[in-house]
């Protein structure tokens, strides 16, 4: 679903940041500097930031480039599934975030949906693995990255936002906001009430 130039750049990218972290020889780490350089101007020609500014996000990457994990929890009650709005785009999205060291998928999921919406859940199987770069999502991101969404039960709490969210609810399938579509899709909102509805249903992949 990706325009090529988005793939190649950040091939470019990956090849840069794991060619600095073994690189010795001077000649090469500069070598590999400058197709950070030239990676980070392409990035700037399609986005709203400057090509200094994405040089900074990319240094702030070390070690050998891998895919970036991104954690999702579904929570249904009532036949609705639990939204939260984002304070930093005004648009809701499934809780989730980033996936940290030293917790596994499952802590993470469980984490950031307490942090972002009040709620404590346990979870209990994975619905899907996704590759974001092969589905619509908007803007394009600079990195790679794989989603991975949670079918999670509420054991505890009560709605509550956070510094991250602004707003937090249960939508019927037919009923549901505006979504920040850099975080999630509408057929993948629609995809999770097919679990919630078929809970045979096989987890889906890519």
């Amino acid at each position: 679903m990706e325009p090529n130039w988005l793939i190649l750049a950040k091939q470019l990218q990956a090849i840069s940041q794991t060619g600095l972290t073994y690189a010795t020889d001077q000649y090469d780490i500069e070598r590999y500097q400058q197709i950070r350089n030239i990676t980070a101007q392409i990035f700037a020609k399609k986005s709203d930031l400057n090509s200094d500014a994405i040089v900074e996000i990319f240094t702030a990457q070390s070690g050998y480039a891998t895919p970036k994990v991104d954690t999702r929890g579904v929570v249904f009650r009532n036949d609705k599934i639990l939204l939260v709005k984002e304070t930093s785009d005004g648009l809701w999205t499934l809780p989730g975030g980033w996936a940290d060291i030293g917790m596994s998928p499952s802590e993470n999921v469980t984490r950031e949906v307490f942090e972002e919406s009040g709620f404590e859940t346990v979870a209990k199987k994975i619905l899907a693995i996704i590759d974001r770069s092969k589905h619509p999502h908007t803007p394009p991101a600079p990195f790679h990255i794989y989603k991975i969404f949670f079918l999670c039960e509420i054991t505890a709490g009560q709605p509550k936002p956070s510094n991250e969210t602004s707003e937090v609810d249960f939508f019927a399938e037919n009923n549901i906001p505006p979504l920040s579509l850099t975080r999630i899709l509408p057929e993948q909102i629609k995809m999770m009430f097919e679990y919630h509805r078929n809970p045979e249903k096989q987890p889906y992949f890519d």
